[in-house]
């Protein structure tokens, strides 16, 4: 199998180290990831100017690795159409650093990268963790996940979204499946604003967060230490 692994936080994301190590287990991996952060990039892509693509030592068997200029949709879209030999069976988005839960998933540039892998035919799974210092999680749990998913196809604009916990494996309490995009607000943002010489804005947000879930949600899945698992239809709700 060809497995494309993508992120939106860079192509030196120890989490896209991660999956990649995992993936190759199953197919010849091939990464297109964005040369710096793309965090809140979305759904968008580039076509107003070039996406420079350009070969990447990933130091690792049986990877080929390109940074791209553009957006995480832009990965996949340049490596599902011209760069990639063949088009992929399977898209891997992530490891990503912080929870893809509640409706800010609709700013998601990992879940944009997966919708638009689906979009293009081929089988699409997200991976996010609420921490990048506490991986134990995700390291044990990858593997059985994403055979498991892998072996449970969608149709068109449906991804799976996978979420690990902000915590130590001793205290992970196992895998809710079939959660809920929670429709509560995970995050309550505001902006620290301050005047300029000009006598114009700046302003610079300033994330809050919400924990109160409904019931069979991912975000009550990930705040009672499971990992959540669920199914992402065109950025929308199951």
């Amino acid at each position: 199998m060809r497995i494309l692994v993508t992120n939106d936080d860079g192509i030196d994301s120890a989490g896209l180290r991660l999956l990649a190590d995992t993936a190759r287990r199953y197919g010849e991996v091939f990464i297109i990831a964005p040369d710096g952060q793309r965090s809140a990039s979305s759904h968008s892509f580039t076509y107003n100017k070039p996406v420079i693509i350009r070969d990447y030592d990933y130091k690792m068997e049986n990877v080929t690795a390109y940074t791209c200029s553009g957006t995480p949709a832009d990965c996949v879209r340049t490596g599902m159409i011209k760069v990639l030999p063949e088009k992929p069976d399977f898209v891997f988005a992530g490891i990503n650093t912080g929870y893809n839960i509640c409706w800010d998933i609709q700013y998601s540039g990992t879940l944009g990268a997966a919708m638009e892998g689906s979009f293009i035919g081929a089988q699409a799974i997200a991976f996010s963790q609420g921490s990048p210092e506490r991986s134990e999680v995700a390291e044990a749990y990858l593997d059985e996940l994403m055979r498991e998913c892998m072996s449970k196809p969608l149709g068109i604009g449906k991804v799976w979204n996978v979420n690990f916990p902000d915590c130590t494996l001793s205290e992970c309490r196992g895998i809710k499946r079939n959660c809920m995009v929670s429709t509560d607000r995970f995050y309550e943002d505001d902006y620290e604003m301050t005047t300029l010489e000009d006598g114009s804005k700046s302003l610079m947000i300033a994330v809050g967060r919400n924990w109160k879930a409904s019931s069979g949600t991912d975000l009550e899945a990930v705040m009672g230490n499971y990992i959540s698992v669920g199914i992402v239809n065109n950025l929308g709700i199951m």
